[in-house]
């Protein structure tokens, strides 16, 4: 089969909700991939945080390939191994005390915001259901989550959206208070909001955050969807700013490249959900959670991590030597990129991925997410491709 093939079959029968780049990938290897004719393309992007591992990584491979041949599937009537010690392992490293698993990062934040409305309702009554989520924010696709994102571009087609939302500027102290009252059961947040464009949190607004949470017994909610699992440079953003939320959410990086979602859930919520009251057919499925172990087991390591912070330094000192880079914002291998006026980010991603760079772009800036344990020689001929992409 050829790429055109692969285009065109994808054309006439998947449906058309994405805006694809012209790249059919057939294989993959660490942070470099490979199309149909044997071109090679150095990945940025590692399936947007999800690849943490990089393409086929072979140890993650064999705990996936060992578990898929004892068993694949059994729903959560039944306990598994890799189901427990995948929980097991995030609490002993996180010091959560509990974790709920879905399949992705939606499903993650759809559940954290049925808890917060559950534990709102029991200890302050009916009333006690609202969740405060920050402009530009983005936490899924679900009619739910995207009532929850704080963009009026998502909040289009599909009224009615679920109510019980509201909107604050990030790094705002007085909006934040300001829109607190005894109906607030949750404050959602992500440290570095990455669809809304690579922007970082102030550690003094995450810490006030926490304080005015505890203060009026608010559930505070981090999305680490994408911040998660090493992403950047500790194996919790949350670490970073000296924080520890009610509930994370966690998705991407977690699976490895196979689809996955938690909740973690500290000493406080830990209780809230009890017997029917949330579920997931696939969640916690055990080959998934075998590939989640393996993940752990490499990626929660001093030397590791702090290579990912190395990288991130060495990334945004060659990104700053490029012309029409103008700026760089986010954490670790969580990057936004700055292009100068008059240049286009979604157009230069497209002439990246002509010229052999998968990369992606967050609303007018580039983004820049690869695998965790891309290596330095990827990294320069990723920067080589940018240089040449670049106008």
């Amino acid at each position: 089969m050829e790429k055109q093939d692969v285009f065109d079959k994808d054309k006439t029968y998947v449906a058309h909700t994405y805006n694809r780049f012209p790249v059919a990938v057939q294989s993959g290897r660490g942070a470099t991939a490979k199309d149909f004719a044997g071109k090679e393309y150095i990945d940025f992007g590692s399936g947007i945080g999800a690849n943490a591992l990089g393409f086929c990584n072979e140890e993650w491979v064999k705990a996936v390939t060992v578990q898929l041949r004892l068993v694949q599937h059994t729903s959560n009537l039944f306990y598994t191994m890799p189901n427990a010690l995948l929980a097991e392992r995030l609490c002993q490293i996180t010091g959560y005390s509990k974790v709920f698993f879905g399949n992705s990062g939606a499903e993650a934040n759809e559940g954290a915001i049925k808890l917060a409305r559950k534990y709102g309702r029991e200890k302050k009554g009916e009333g006690c259901n609202q969740i405060i989520t920050l402009q530009s924010s983005f936490h899924g696709r679900t009619i739910t989550t995207l009532a929850a994102t704080g963009q009026d571009s998502f909040h289009q087609h599909f009224f009615p959206f679920t109510e019980g939302f509201r909107y604050v500027p990030i790094n705002d102290c007085q909006q934040l208070s300001d829109a607190i009252d005894a109906s607030v059961c949750g404050i959602m947040v992500e440290l570095v909001q990455g669809e809304g464009g690579v922007t970082t949190m102030d550690k003094e607004y995450a810490q006030h955050l926490e304080t005015l949470c505890k203060e009026k017994d608010i559930l505070l909610i981090v999305d680490e969807v994408q911040t998660g699992i090493g992403r950047t440079g500790t194996f919790l953003c949350c670490e970073q700013y000296h924080i520890h939320p009610n509930i994370i959410t966690l998705a991407k990086g977690l699976g490895g490249g196979l689809p996955i979602g938690a909740i973690l859930m500290d000493e406080q919520t830990e209780n809230v959900f009890q017997s029917g009251h949330h579920g997931s057919t696939f969640g916690g499925n055990p080959v998934v959670c075998a590939g989640g172990i393996e993940v752990l087991e490499q990626v929660y390591n001093e030397a590791f991590l702090s290579s990912v912070s190395t990288k991130a330094v060495y990334l945004e000192e060659r990104l700053l030597t490029l012309s029409g880079v103008t700026g760089v914002s986010g954490l670790g291998l969580m990057i936004g990129v700055t292009v100068a006026e008059g240049l286009d980010a979604r157009q230069i991603a497209t002439q990246c991925a002509e010229n052999g760079l998968l990369i992606l772009t967050a609303k007018t800036k580039l983004r820049i997410m690869p695998p965790l344990n891309i290596t330095m020689e990827e990294i320069d001929k990723g920067i080589d491709v940018l240089h040449k992409s670049r106008s």
